[in-house]
């Protein structure tokens, strides 16, 4: 007797009594199937010489090969110059995708809307998306685990959080940086964080705490101001703690490119960096090195960072498996402190 002839998917649907989708999924070893079932959907289309082509099998489960990047889009200096940080990052990701195989779409998106994961799963146009979690509420982070969305945060998660996520080691890179500044004889460190409101900064200033305090150092509300990572908020946040705290001596800094505004602040009101105000940034971007004085800063590997955020999406994908990785930070010394 000869075999059937099976040409498509939807002749291993009617031989296997399941739908064309759940064929799709299973030939893809898609975790949305029961072993059980992908094992047989597997041998049939084994046994009658099947093989789909990448195209065919893409559009049937809506696989685009192309992962979203979301750009927050109340803050249009995202990959400007005003935010080498951004740069840095897609330059990351952008090459962890190029090794995978896979392609990059950069969105920019309201965090406080989830319409657009609605709108590009559906269109089959991305397979998963990658977030600054900072920007996005619990409750909309959410809403994206109950749609099914797959995606990866870049930052600290909230510890009862259940998606993928990459972030430094940023209570360390807070300690390490107090802690040297403590070491070179400061004694009146301010802390210049970013948005108060996010696990980052929260825990970048539990380190800056916990050295103080391990020193015998209070806490001092004058010497604590937030802005928003921005050159031009390194230079208001630092006249107004120089106006607060007249006899400060250092300053730890959550950014470079604000710790550079810092920086100017201090020089323009008559002092000198680091003889008067020692100042620490973080990141060490290219521009901490490249700078007139040389900052000295905490160091997060932002290419590291890109291809993890990568690889675990793309692993959250294909098996479903929720990873948490928190990269080392280190202090790099240069001429600022």
């Amino acid at each position: 007797m000869s075999k059937i002839t099976v040409k498509t998917i939807d002749d291993i649907a009617k031989l296997a009594n399941v739908s064309k989708s759940t064929v799709s999924r299973a030939l893809s070893n898609s975790p949305l199937i029961s072993q059980p079932t992908k094992d047989r959907i597997q041998e049939i289309a084994r046994a009658h010489n099947f093989r789909i082509n990448a195209p065919a099998r893409n559009l049937s489960l809506r696989q685009s090969n192309t992962i979203a990047f979301i750009a927050p889009a109340y803050y249009p200096e995202f990959f400007s110059e005003e935010d080498l940080f951004g740069l840095e990052m897609i330059s990351g990701i952008g090459n962890g995708l190029h090794r995978s195989g896979y392609d990059l779409l950069v969105i920019h998106a309201d965090p406080n809307d989830t319409s657009w994961a609605h709108h590009y799963l559906e269109s089959g146009r991305v397979d998963g998306f990658i977030l600054i979690a900072s920007a996005h509420r619990q409750s909309h982070l959410q809403t994206l685990l109950e749609i099914n969305a797959p995606f990866i945060g870049w930052g600290a998660p909230n510890p009862n959080a259940t998606y993928s996520s990459v972030t430094g080691d940023n209570v360390t890179g807070g300690r390490l940086a107090t802690q040297h500044l403590l070491q070179t004889g400061r004694q009146q460190i301010a802390f210049l964080g970013g948005p108060v409101n996010t696990l980052t900064v929260q825990n970048r200033f539990k380190g800056y705490e916990t050295a103080l305090q391990t020193a015998g150092h209070s806490i001092d509300s004058k010497l604590v101001a937030h802005g928003d990572y921005s050159h031009a908020s390194g230079i208001t946040n630092m006249q107004r703690l120089l106006a607060q705290a007249p006899n400060l001596d250092a300053v730890f800094v959550n950014s470079d490119l604000m710790a550079i505004g810092a920086i100017n602040a201090i020089q323009a009101s008559g002092k000198r960096v680091p003889e008067d105000v020692a100042v620490i940034g973080y990141d060490d971007l290219p521009i901490a090195r490249y700078n007139n004085l040389p900052l000295t800063t905490i160091r997060q590997n932002i290419p590291l960072a890109g291809k993890l955020l990568v690889q675990n999406l793309i692993q959250t994908i294909q098996t479903g498996i929720v990873t948490n990785v928190t990269i080392p930070v280190t202090l790099v010394v240069r001429q600022s402190a």
